[in-house]
């Protein structure tokens, strides 16, 4: 019986050495959104939709896979990071990421009914999507992303 609370009590000691080492994700439910413009698109294997600023330079995707009914949001980025943190009024998560510098994106998948993706769709005036100390990226929660996902779904 003893080793077994012996192995609780390591588990419940490194599950919150592990907690503590995260980074916080920061409550932007004041943040001001980037200005810019959403835009839709059908895609040959789904749909997309583009986030860009003022100056027309696109700073996020949602993009659809209908073959895998998988969704990918990417967001502009200058070097890898192993997580992207994205904040709604609702929920908040770090997800593990990829990067691909020939397009300078860093890239999270997730599956069609994701818990995630409901948050984005009804977040109240913003998302914002966050990476190490950089200063996060807060765009308006505008149709073309939850557009994007139910094409998904469908």
């Amino acid at each position: 019986m003893r080793p077994k609370i012996a192995a609780l009590l390591a588990l419940i000691v490194a599950s919150s050495a592990i907690a503590q080492s995260a980074p916080a994700i920061a409550d932007l439910s004041t943040a001001t959104p980037v200005p810019g413009n959403w835009n839709y698109a059908p895609a040959s294997d789904g749909s997309e939709a583009t986030f860009a600023d003022s100056t027309g330079n696109v700073q996020l995707w949602v993009h659809c896979t209908r073959t895998t009914r998988r969704l990918s949001i990417a967001k502009r980025a200058s070097a890898a990071a192993p997580i992207l943190n994205v904040w709604t009024s609702s929920l908040t998560r770090s997800v593990g990421s990829s990067f691909n510098p020939a397009t300078g994106r860093l890239t999270i998948d997730l599956a069609t009914y994701d818990p995630l993706l409901d948050a984005i769709t009804a977040s109240r005036g913003r998302v914002g999507f966050g990476v190490g100390t950089e200063p996060p990226l807060v765009v308006p929660a505008w149709a073309e992303a939850a557009r994007v996902i139910e094409d998904c779904r469908a």
